[in-house]
């Protein structure tokens, strides 16, 4: 037994090192958690986001962001900084196709920026229907005329790229475009009273799948263009665009027959 006792003493010694060291690195880590938490109370909060918004080509838009803690701020759209726009205010004169975008602002103080939600801006043309959409400061959208006159509209929207699959139809998919409004704006757009004929088409190519939803669950899918059975079961609709390959990277239109802008 004697022969043993320095074996079992050492092994003690080995011991007691592991544990006096494991203990310090414990006591390291806990320190350095604590006094790495980072003091958020100077952090910028945004209160107000910017909102969607569908308006006619052509009319003025105002995005509006609040927030506390803020000494600057910074407007993007899709994600690039957009040159001179740094109020928390972004008005944008005239809207073309070519302003049809995401839109979001980085919130600063100092050192520090907080994003937005990313606001969808679409464009719509009218056909001869007619229709005067401003927003004010607040975000308020303003509508100074609505006169529906019939006849087909085009809507501008921001193509996603994104891969998935979506039972038969549409399918596998690499993109899409989402054309919706606002809970403000209507959530989609209305059928117009006593047309027969309710239709959303791709009139650009042929490879894609167009799909509707209505407020009230009902919805469709099919190659190219859809049409929603009359009399219609929602007073409300959203549309679907799914590129299959060869997703667009500048806004991409969608034709509604029978429904108001």
């Amino acid at each position: 037994m004697k022969r043993h006792i320095p074996q079992v003493v050492l092994l003690a010694a080995i011991t007691g090192w592991i544990v006096a060291v494991a203990d310090n690195v414990h006591a390291q880590t806990t320190d350095s958690l604590l006094t790495d938490t980072v003091d958020q109370s100077e952090f910028p909060q945004v209160t107000v986001q910017p909102l969607d918004q569908v308006v006619p080509l052509g009319s003025n838009v105002v995005l509006f962001v609040q927030a506390n803690n803020a000494n600057g701020y910074q407007w993007l759209r899709n994600g690039v900084l957009i040159a001179g726009q740094t109020n928390n205010v972004l008005a944008i004169q005239n809207v073309g196709v070519n302003d049809v975008g995401l839109y979001s602002c980085q919130v600063i103080n100092g050192d520090q920026a907080v994003p937005t939600r990313a606001a969808s801006l679409q464009a719509v043309t009218a056909g001869n229907n007619a229709a005067s959409v401003d927003t004010t400061a607040d975000g308020n959208v303003v509508i100074a005329s609505d006169i529906p006159g019939g006849g087909p509209i085009t809507v501008f929207g921001t193509p996603y790229p994104g891969s998935g699959k979506k039972g038969n139809c549409p399918g596998p998919y690499t993109g899409y475009v989402y054309y919706s409004k606002s809970i403000s704006q209507g959530w989609g757009w209305a059928p117009i009273t006593g047309a027969t004929v309710l239709t959303a088409t791709d009139t650009n190519r042929t490879d894609t799948k167009v799909e509707y939803y209505g407020a009230y669950g009902d919805g469709g899918c099919a190659q190219t263009s859809v049409t929603i059975p009359y009399p219609p079961y929602s007073p409300v609709y959203r549309f679907t665009i799914y590129f299959t390959n060869n997703v667009p990277t500048n806004a991409y239109p969608i034709t509604l027959t029978g429904f108001n802008p």
